[in-house]
């Protein structure tokens, strides 16, 4: 099998950029690496995970329950396995990186639950996607550790930057703050590995960041 490692946080974390940074320093020591996106947004795919995050099911997170929700998430992984990097994953001479996986399931569904509902909820997810549904399981999972203030700051400015939607999940500061109650929760009941990325008054440079990714994941 290949060293499968998913690299999560809240949005504006710079998930999506340390993977990448993961991959092109895993290439240049002459690694095989595959980096797979979740949700597959070009994707038909992601379809449902579409219509939730711009507000067709409703103009609020709680708007759809957290098994629903998961459901839809959980199914474009489940085709994007079978139809794109089952084969990835079962070369054992490659490192599989994952920008979100079962992981942002896992944050950003409990948050919308009573914690005495958490425990239950992490059972059926882990059950239902990596059991029932077969996905494979990460050898290594980094959560990337942000103050939500600072995860909501970042996401405007790329908003403003790029032009780039706000989903529901970014216009709902409250929505944010229980992620990352929850992930702080998440983490420590399942064992990820959390990389505090701030401090103070903003995030860390992204090559100190980088360096200590990259330290983990060449321990696997």
């Amino acid at each position: 099998m290949s060293k499968f490692i998913t690299i999560d946080g809240l949005d504006g974390s710079g998930k999506g950029t340390q993977s990448q940074l993961l991959c092109d320093a895993l290439r240049s020591m002459g690694k095989k690496v595959r980096m797979i996106d979740f949700p597959c947004y070009d994707s038909e795919s992601s379809t449902l995970v579409k219509m939730y995050l711009d507000g067709k099911l409703g103009d609020s997170p709680s708007a759809t329950n957290a098994y629903a929700a998961s459901m839809f998430y959980a199914a474009d992984r489940y085709v994007s396995y079978v139809t794109d990097w089952k084969k990835d994953y079962l070369d054992e001479d490659t490192y599989l990186i994952a920008n979100r996986y079962t992981t942002a399931n896992a944050v950003h569904q409990i948050s919308k639950l009573p914690k005495e509902e958490w425990e239950d909820f992490l059972a059926w997810l882990w059950d239902f996607e990596l059991g029932k549904l077969g996905l494979p399981t990460p050898d290594l999972i980094l959560y990337l550790e942000v103050a939500p203030r600072i995860s909501l700051q970042l996401v405007k400015q790329r908003s403003e930057a790029t032009g780039q939607k706000m989903d529901i999940h970014e216009k709902d500061p409250q929505y944010m703050d229980r992620c990352y109650e929850a992930a702080l929760y998440v983490s420590e009941r399942l064992g990820w590995e959390r990389i505090c990325c701030y401090d103070e008054n903003s995030i860390l440079p992204r090559e100190a960041i980088h360096q200590t990714i990259l330290e983990k994941a060449l321990a696997l």
